[in-house]
C-alpha cells in the first residue's frame, strides 16, 4: 500500500440523544459525534409517529389552484 493516502482512522466518542456515550473508531474528521436522532428518540422506532397536517396542505393547494385558474380565465377574456 502507498503511504499517506489512507484516511486518519481514530477513536471518537458518540453522544446519543438520551445522554449516553460510547466509543468507536471512524474516519470522521472530529473527535466527537453528537447524534440528533437515534433509535431511542426516533418516531419510527418508538411508535409515536406524528401525523402530518395533510388536510391543511390540500386546502392550500386547492386555493392556489383556484387562483391560477381565475388568472388564466381573466387572461383568456
Amino acid at each position: 500500500m502507498k503511504k499517506e493516502i489512507q484516511p486518519y482512522y481514530h477513536t471518537l466518542d458518540v453522544h446519543m440523544t438520551d445522554g449516553s456515550t460510547f466509543k468507536t473508531r471512524s474516519c470522521y474528521k472530529a473527535d466527537k459525534i453528537v447524534l440528533e436522532i437515534d433509535s431511542k428518540s426516533h418516531p419510527f422506532y418508538t411508535g409515536k409517529q406524528v401525523l402530518i397536517d395533510t388536510a391543511g396542505r390540500v386546502d392550500r393547494f386547492q386555493k392556489r389552484f383556484e387562483r391560477t385558474k381565475q388568472i388564466q380565465e381573466s387572461r383568456n377574456k
